[in-house]
């Protein structure tokens, strides 16, 4: 928000000086952004009148003038192409300075003699326009100094506001806050209802009341738009960075800039039969005032006639229907549009204009009424004209509702640190304009204001208290707060310590991106479609991950082509799964190891690593964990079949060990053996409860048996076979010999197994271990057809 120190003080105007008013605002949350003069430093610049143009005889675009500044008139040589008799001007005199130094000399130009420089806004450092001589109105008077004529002496402000703060988009907005600061009452313009002289009407009508609750409208008739804009307003609007266009078009901008209502004027005579606010026509063609032709959509609120759309509500109006010199009837509108409605619109078809910068922030909803009054005063003044009754169409179940907050002191002091006087507090409520509608026991009912649409909770209105009592009057404090001690279930162990495992055993820990290539997504999980971004970074991050061995295998190719030989990573993520109409995140567990098994040095060979030393380093990993988990032969589309196995724990599956398929391998250009493993993290961070258990003082027995079995016959059975028919007591089983020949005959295999037994009380007879040892002997050989190797 661009306004000048001048049109603020005719508002409100503390005995402060410039720097003190501007320091106020920003320590009030309205940070100025920066100021400059609004116009270049000069002196000697007087109002002069042009008496008489003659051609130069030397110079075809040169004019010889005679001008009058108010104590003489003197020779000026001028090429300005709008130069006249009889008009008033900026006339620099002789030894006057202007913008950059320059400064004005007698001399002679083609011979003439030229006595000072009648000048252009340009040339006085007020706008860039070089088209010819500033024209000053009739009523100037001759001699005075521009800068006292102009009032010159005044800066332009720039506040930088946050989005919350559209109540401040306006002088009169700036003005309610300055005035709070300083405990005045700000000077605003009477606006009264102008009486109407005709009875025509605006017939409009609201199709789409939730995107346009409120539309006023008014004809006025007999309007000159040739007249020229005066100019203390074109100056106002300078200043706050906006350019005369017309009176038309210049009221609707004052009107916005000084009350933050924006307002849109139609020529009458282009609108068909009346008003229609409605949400356009899918395809629907609109040329804008900017000449840019735009395709709306079905989602954009319009204005239109009873044929087609006229304006893009809350942004810009149509060039059809656009005011001229030659209009001769207006239709003034003035509207409360609703902000989520018109959010982004502006953006999408390229635009940013005052009112849709507003409109999107959120607009008084009972300040259109009084705008309309206002602009409409204002135009007669300057255009003239025969104003007609207003028109509204208003929806009050669509119109925002009136916000009432309560407002704890308690809250207060808490927040704040402080305790305040009940009396301050109510007065700064007050003072702000927020309404105490009941006093409460514990503090007090407020009800918001129309025009304040950022405070909606108790804690908007602590803020609003802090700010105006003064940042700098709270106290420092420490902010302190207790806190209760969580829940850590013992049984469940911190991925903190799974990463550490990793670690210790030569990991390296990878994060990559959940963004992952589609083609490599598809190579690992051909089974899972991956849910496309609507957005993505790239082409080859466009897909949420469902596996991450997309990003593993990536960052593996990544180093292989930067000539490591080993390597070895993991990582912890979620992968993303479509169930339906949700996204499940499934946080996971996964690794992958490439090359040597250990580091080259002098004690180990180069040994590649295998699917076995993976295994055992998950094993080790379930053992801390205290986790039991089995290893099952199966197939997963990624992997090297028959080097695949499924983990499952209580039957239920928690991840995939394999060996990257070859094709896989082969299309990712990696080298080597890659083995891989996945986890569900979930299913395995929870285990059993440590316990105290006393070692036994009585021996241990052990009895050894050789089976021969089927190759197909998976080790894990013959554990769980043997585990239950071997009793309570026995402390271990394992397995130290596999031997596989023509011998045995094809499709067998020999396994040597050792198993242990101890008692914690006593010493365990040889009959009880007899019983139990050729109870598994005959149990390996019912459920697994196993047999005694002789």
């Amino acid at each position: 928000m661009k306004f000048s120190e001048q049109w603020l003080r005719e508002w409100v105007n503390p005995e402060i000086s410039s720097q003190e008013l501007m320091d106020q605002i920003t320590m009030a949350g309205l940070e100025v952004d920066g100021y400059e003069p609004v116009a270049g430093k000069f002196e000697g610049v007087v109002i002069g009148e042009v008496q008489s143009v003659e051609p130069h005889p030397d110079a075809d675009k040169l004019r010889v003038c005679q001008v009058n500044d108010g104590s003489q008139t003197v020779q000026v040589v001028c090429g300005a192409p709008n130069v006249r008799a009889g008009m008033k001007v900026p006339f620099a005199v002789v030894g006057a300075v202007l913008p950059g130094d320059f400064k004005i000399r007698k001399a002679k130009l083609r011979g003439q003699p030229s006595e000072g420089m009648l000048c252009s806004e340009s040339e006085l450092g007020l706008s860039e326009s070089h088209d010819g001589l500033m024209e000053l109105p009739a009523d100037a008077p001759v001699g005075t100094g521009m800068s006292k004529y102009l009032q010159l002496d005044d800066i332009a402000i720039d506040v930088d506001l946050t989005p919350n703060r559209s109540d401040c988009l306006s002088v009169k907005g700036i003005a309610r806050e300055v005035a709070v600061l300083n405990s005045l009452v700000p000077q605003q313009p009477a606006i009264d209802p102008v009486e109407a002289v005709h009875s025509e009407v605006p017939d409009i009508r609201v199709d789409a009341p939730d995107g346009c609750p409120r539309y006023l409208g008014r004809i006025l008739r007999n309007v000159n738009l040739q007249a020229e804009t005066p100019l203390w307003m074109q100056e106002k609007l300078r200043r706050s960075g906006v350019r005369s266009i017309d009176p038309a078009v210049d009221v609707t901008n004052y009107v916005m800039l000084e009350l933050g209502q924006p307002m849109h004027a139609f020529d009458r005579n282009e609108i068909s039969a009346g008003i229609v606010v409605r949400m356009a026509g899918a395809g629907e063609k609109l040329v804008l005032l900017d000449g840019q032709e735009v395709e709306l959509t079905d989602k954009t609120l319009v204005i239109a006639d009873h044929e087609k759309p006229i304006a893009i509500a809350g942004i810009m109006g149509g060039e059809h229907s656009g005011v001229s010199a030659d209009t001769r009837d207006l239709v003034l509108e003035s509207a409360y549009f609703d902000p989520i409605t018109l959010a982004g619109k502006a953006r999408y078809y390229g635009l940013h204009t005052d009112a849709s910068h507003r409109f999107e922030r959120g607009v008084d909803y009972e300040l259109a009424r009084d705008a309309m009054e206002r602009a409409t005063q204002l135009l007669m003044d300057i255009v003239g004209g025969e104003p007609g009754e207003v028109v509204e169409v208003s929806s009050a179940a669509h119109l925002p509702e009136e916000r009432v907050i309560d407002l704890r002191s308690r809250r207060l002091a808490d927040v704040l640190g402080l305790e305040i006087d009940r009396t301050t507090v109510e007065t700064i409520l007050a003072r702000l304009g927020l309404r105490i509608d009941k006093l409460l026991k514990e503090g007090w009912r407020i009800v918001v204001p129309s025009y304040r649409p950022d405070i909606s909770i108790e804690e908007d209105l602590i803020e609003e208290v802090g700010r105006i009592y003064g940042y700098n009057n709270l106290p420092v404090t420490e902010p302190t707060g207790a806190l209760g001690l969580r829940e850590n279930a013992e049984a469940t162990r911190p991925v903190s310590a799974i990463n550490s495992y990793f670690v210790s055993h030569g990991y390296q820990e990878a994060i990559t991106y959940s963004f992952v290539d589609p083609k490599v997504q598809t190579l690992v999980d051909p089974e899972r479609e991956g849910i496309a971004l609507a957005n993505p970074i790239s082409s080859d991050l466009s897909v949420m991950r469902t596996s991450l061995w997309s990003g593993l295998l990536k960052t593996v190719a990544h180093n292989q082509n930067r000539q490591q030989s080993r390597i070895r990573l993991f990582e912890t993520g979620l992968r993303f799964v479509q169930e339906g109409e949700q996204i499940d995140q499934q946080p996971m567990l996964a690794g992958v190891a490439v090359g040597p098994h250990y580091p080259e040095n002098w004690a180990n060979g180069r040994r590649a690593a295998d699917f076995f030393d993976v295994k055992g380093e998950l094993e080790g990993l379930f053992s801390l964990l205290g986790i039991e988990i089995e290893f099952h032969a199966s197939r997963h589309p990624a992997l090297h079949p028959g080097q695949t196995a499924e983990l499952t724990r209580d039957g239920e599956s928690v991840g995939w060990l394999g060996t990257l398929h070859p094709q896989v391998q082969k299309n990712l250009e990696l080298n080597g053996t890659i083995l891989m493993f996945e986890l569900s993290l979930n299913s395995i961070v929870t285990g059993y409860v440590p316990n105290f258990k006393e070692i036994s003082k009585f021996p241990e027995v052990r009895r050894d048996l050789a089976i021969i079995i089927g190759s197909d016959v998976a080790f894990a059975d013959v554990k769980r076979v043997a585990r239950k028919h071997a009793g309570e007591r026995l402390t271990a089983l394992r397995a130290f010999d596999v031997y596989e020949g023509e011998s045995l005959g094809e499709g067998n295999r020999s396994l040597a197994l050792s198993l242990f037994w101890q008692h914690p009380e006593r010493t365990l007879n040889e009959d009880e271990v007899h019983t139990l040892f050729n109870g598994v002997i005959e149990a390996l050989k019912e459920e697994l057809g196993a047999t005694l190797r002789s």
